[in-house]
């Protein structure tokens, strides 16, 4: 399978600094952001559970559903995002934000973090449910969501 066959993705916005940061803070956004990719794509990342979902499967007008996973991000970032972004026909493609923080992920146990991702995945998917039936595309929503149900199960 290559990168271009896949239907749910995931990408990482490194933790925002504002400009004057010390060299603590620097290490510590690098840490940090080093450690909640590690959840993502490392040896039990979510982005290897992901994977075996293809768009055939569930309808013709989306081809890739992308979390965008923002790790700590600064102020005016944060009062930027969307809940979700519009869906981009030409693409077939849409965006959701997933917003990463001490609260709920950096302060949390091993499990309670992969708690947060599986449930922030979810929420931003009953989200979409929203907008797919709004622009009435035919992505089977249900299905989705019970087949990563199944993946999650199953790790």
């Amino acid at each position: 399978m290559t990168e271009n066959d896949k239907f749910l993705g995931c990408f990482i916005f490194y933790p925002s600094l504002m400009y004057g940061a010390s060299e603590e803070e620097k290490e510590l956004s690098k840490e940090q952001g080093d450690l909640f990719s590690s959840f993502i794509w490392g040896e039990k990342g979510i982005n290897l559970l992901l994977r075996g979902l293809k768009h055939e499967n569930y309808g013709k007008e989306m081809n890739i559903i992308l979390f965008q996973f923002y790790v700590k991000p600064i102020p005016y970032l944060l009062d930027n995002l969307k809940e979700i972004e519009n869906y981009r026909k030409k693409e077939k493609s849409i965006g959701i934000p997933i917003i990463v923080n001490d609260e709920n992920f950096f302060n949390q146990s091993e499990e309670g973090r992969y708690v947060f991702l599986r449930e922030s995945i979810f929420q931003k998917l009953d989200l979409l449910a929203e907008v797919v039936k709004k622009k009435k595309l035919d992505t089977n929503m249900e299905l989705l969501k019970s087949d990563l149900k199944k993946v999650f199960a199953e790790e």
